[in-house]
């Protein structure tokens, strides 16, 4: 396959969702820059999925740094949130997330293999399932994992319907602001009902995702939600949304 075919390709994967967490969105953009290393790619890559800080500044690290250097820090950075996150998980937690994060899954691997129990309750996160991935890579290592449908959030935190109490409240980021982080659409939803519960929330995220200004938050097409809707039903399919920092107790990077 020609370069400009496969950086066609890999540019597809990433504005499809079929690669997903910032991370990987982040390593996969700068497998295609390699390719073609022109600021005209560097520019369609930026604008695949605009809610990526971690893209762009993996981009320009690249540039300060080098090939190595970046690729080395996604590990290092992770080895240290693993500790870290290890640290809080106590016995029996139940431990509730969202969406896909590599960062948290990472961690909670790591917390595993180091011989921590616990469990964790997430989301099937509609309309792309990424709550999926996230379900099948906790259960390959043999974490219990319980799964609700994104409209039992609330039964899901609130400890109704045979639910157990959840204990903490894991969460990535796609963007680190000043006034809060952006995550998935439902983010703020269970922040505000992990406050209210008195729930403590832990935004897991690396550093390379902080954003010195506001972040564009994407619209993703209604065919994702109703590929044949009636033309006259107006569908809205936001994909991100601001968890405000008085809702989060605090951000673990490394």
């Amino acid at each position: 396959m020609k370069k400009e075919e496969r950086f066609k390709q890999i540019s597809k994967d990433i504005k499809s969702v079929k690669i997903q967490g910032a991370r990987n969105i982040a390593k996969a953009a700068l497998r295609a820059y390699n390719l073609i290393p022109t600021k005209c790619s560097k520019k369609k890559l930026l604008s695949l999925r605009p809610t990526e800080p971690m893209l762009l500044n993996t981009l320009n690290n690249f540039e300060k740094i080098g090939n190595e250097k970046t690729l080395n820090h996604f590990d290092e950075a992770q080895d240290k949130i693993n500790k870290k996150v290890f640290k809080l998980i106590k016995k029996d937690d139940v431990i509730f997330t969202h969406c896909h994060s590599t960062n948290v899954v990472s961690a909670l691997i790591y917390a595993k293999a180091k011989g921590k129990k616990f469990e964790v309750y997430n989301t099937e996160t509609r309309p792309l399932y990424q709550g999926r991935k996230t379900a099948r890579a906790l259960h390959k290592v043999g974490i219990p994992v319980t799964m609700f449908v994104d409209s039992a959030i609330s039964v899901a935190l609130n400890k109704e319907q045979g639910t157990k109490k959840v204990s903490k409240v894991f969460l990535g980021a796609d963007a680190i602001l000043k006034k809060g982080i952006i995550n998935k659409i439902g983010s703020e939803t269970i922040a505000r009902i992990a406050k209210q519960e008195k729930i403590p929330l832990y935004i897991i995220a690396d550093s390379w995702k902080k954003s010195p200004k506001q972040v564009k938050l994407e619209q993703r097409s209604f065919k994702e939600i109703w590929k044949k809707s009636p033309r006259e039903i107006k569908i809205k399919n936001p994909a991100f949304e601001l968890v405000p920092k008085k809702l989060i107790t605090k951000i673990i990077t490394e």
